[in-house]
């Protein structure tokens, strides 16, 4: 019985991988989606807690973001030892282990088809964790978005999926961690196609959904229903204040490209060692902890207030500049910090003194500061992440107010406009891999390959055999009616030939007019008359876009396709030929 049992779960196991080889697998990748929004939204809340729990101890008044309330000396200090011990950790680790945020994960999906490591997940949970409670100008979002990206590509891994799978999973995680993190699961299905895969595709929408939905009701059993901010019922009062968005547009905008040059700038140091470069980062923020405490940490009580009105104009002014500069320089540097939370803080105050600007222009035409300090929010993370959609969607449900939609088109359209366009700056996530030497191949070619794993497509009517058969063996070997013989040599696979080759010579050697020949002994495979092709292996779990790559490499005329079942030992499911790829991505595209 239990060896029955273990069959019937074999073959549903074995039949749920080969269903996900392709891009019409929905219930599977449905199920994947809500499991990875579950796992994600656990590890999430554990990471809250471990960033919340010491802060609210240490912290005066009980507060989780009150470092302005610590003594000079010990906000002088808080930094730069943080960034000490910060750098001779990552300064223990190797090159690879170093890497975290969410631009990890675009390399990841990138060159390793979003396999990442637990390694790595340590190495985000500690640094994230240290760059909050050491006050570094930093936010909880993008480790959040690695954590979960990882978490969700380590379930696929578990479970061995195709490679088309893991991808589509560290998508689920991301826009999983996103909708935790801020209760706004529409932007975070927005913001991990939109940002992280850079491609919109209608299988990958249903589990990415569910992903984020089961994300934000893990969180919502912890921390309530509320979004992230406290955000009072806003309007635009006239539309004469059009123009005035469209100028806080420009600003943002500027300011956003700044943003952009600065962390670029910095981040030509990154060959520099790293324990100097983020002793450097902590020695930044000493005068910024110093004069200007709001920018330590993650600072959302400053945008609280900031949006209710409770913020005069210098101060506003001084604050949103302080975070651009104390963030950009020592991101730039490498200091591991999270970039959306402070994108927020820097777009909602700028924002706000601007609307104290228009509110002097004109008091009678203008809005609530909170509604332009919204409004600048959404404008920087457009901005700063070139994500203008993701921005809006996110603007939408932090406010719940479908009036800050058509004022918020404008801004966020307008000021991602000047940045991309006016001062030709690309999202900041991919300037910093340009800096690392690395690029994000998004092309509608190599996305429609990464969708599709070789299981798919390949050739599973095959037959291993040995290069000398006898007459009955070759016999016997064209009885189950193959499509492909893989010849074995002594290290493995060493060609492919069609079985009709070997047919056909049967036959033309069985013909009357060869009676007078010498009866066949043996027959050699690799000299018969056949159309033989050189082989090279591929995983099972690879894309179409391995595939090609493995061509491309080992001028392969032909894959086979191999996985690992026992160590040691490789079982060859099928053949792949460039044709055939060729001709599934021609069929799909018409």
């Amino acid at each position: 019985m239990h060896k029955f049992w273990r069959h019937i779960t074999d073959y549903a196991t074995t039949a749920f991988r080969n269903r996900l080889s392709g891009v019409d697998a929905l219930p599977q990748l449905a199920v994947l989606g809500l499991l990875s929004g579950i796992i994600t939204g656990a590890v999430i809340l554990v990471f809250r807690f471990a960033i919340e729990w010491p802060l609210e101890h240490f912290l005066p008044g009980a507060s989780a973001e009150s470092f302005e309330e610590l003594t000079p000396l010990t906000r002088g200090v808080l930094p730069m030892a943080g960034a000490l011990l910060l750098g001779l950790m990552l300064h223990r680790l190797a090159i690879n282990d170093r890497k975290v945020g969410i631009v990890h994960v675009m390399e990841r999906l990138n060159y390793h088809q979003g396999y990442m490591s637990f390694r790595s997940a340590v190495v985000q949970f500690v640094s994230g964790v240290a760059t909050v409670i050491t006050g570094q100008s930093s936010g909880r979002e993008g480790p959040a978005v690695h954590l979960g990206a990882t978490f969700s590509s380590m379930m696929g891994q578990w479970m061995r999926l195709p490679n088309n799978s893991i991808r589509t999973l560290v998508a689920c995680g991301c826009a999983a961690a996103i909708s935790a993190s801020f209760n706004t699961p529409i932007s975070g299905v927005i913001f991990a196609m939109e940002v992280v895969m850079m491609e919109y595709t209608i299988a990958g929408f249903t589990p990415i959904i569910l992903a984020a939905v089961s994300a934000a009701v893990v969180t919502h059993a912890v921390y309530g229903p509320e979004p992230a901010f406290n955000v009072p019922a806003l309007t635009m009062n006239s539309l004469l204040e059009i123009p005035w968005i469209l100028a806080i547009a420009l600003v943002i905008g500027v300011a956003a490209a700044l943003f952009i040059h600065l962390v670029d700038t910095m981040g030509r140091f990154h060959k520099r060692p790293v324990l100097g470069r983020i002793a450097v980062a902590g020695l930044i923020m000493v005068p910024f902890a110093l004069v200007v405490p709001q920018t330590m940490g993650i600072g959302y009580d400053t945008v609280n207030d900031t949006i209710n009105g409770q913020l005069g104009f210098w101060f506003l002014l001084i604050v949103g500049i302080a975070k651009l500069l104390s963030t950009s320089l020592t991101i730039g540097l490498g200091m591991p910090s999270g970039v959306i939370g402070p994108t927020l803080f820097m777009g909602a105050t700028l924002g706000a003194a601007m609307g104290l600007i228009g509110a002097v222009i004109a008091p009678q035409q203008a809005s609530s500061v909170g509604f332009y300090a919204m409004l600048g929010m959404g404008a920087m993370m457009g901005a700063v992440l070139q994500a203008p959609l993701a921005a809006l969607m996110a603007l939408m449900e932090l406010t719940r107010n479908p009036n800050i939609i058509l004022p918020g088109m404008l801004i966020i359209t307008t000021a991602t406009l000047v940045t991309s366009e006016v001062f030709g700056k690309k999202s900041l996530f991919l300037t910093i891999l340009k800096s690392q030497g690395l690029s994000y191949q998004n092309s509608p070619v190599i996305q429609a390959l990464r969708r599709v794993s070789v299981g798919a497509i390949m050739e599973r009517n095959i037959l291993r055999t040995e290069r000398h058969l006898s007459p009955e063996q070759a016999r016997e070997t064209l009885k189950s009616e193959p499509k492909w013989l893989v010849v074995e040599g002594k290290n493995g696979p060493t060609s492919v030939l069609p079985a009709v080759d070997l047919a056909r010579f049967l036959e033309d050697n069985e013909k009357p007019e060869h009676a007078d020949r010498a009866p066949l002994e043996s027959i050699d495979l690799m000299n018969i008359p056949a159309n033989r092709r050189d082989v090279a292996p591929v995983q099972y779990q690879a894309t179409l876009e391995e595939a090609l790559h493995q061509f491309d490499t080992t001028n392969a005329e032909a894959l086979y396709v191999q996985r690992h079942v026992a160590p040691m030992i490789q079982r060859i499911y099928g053949i792949v030929l460039k044709s055939d790829i060729e001709s599934y991505y021609q069929y799909r595209r018409s």
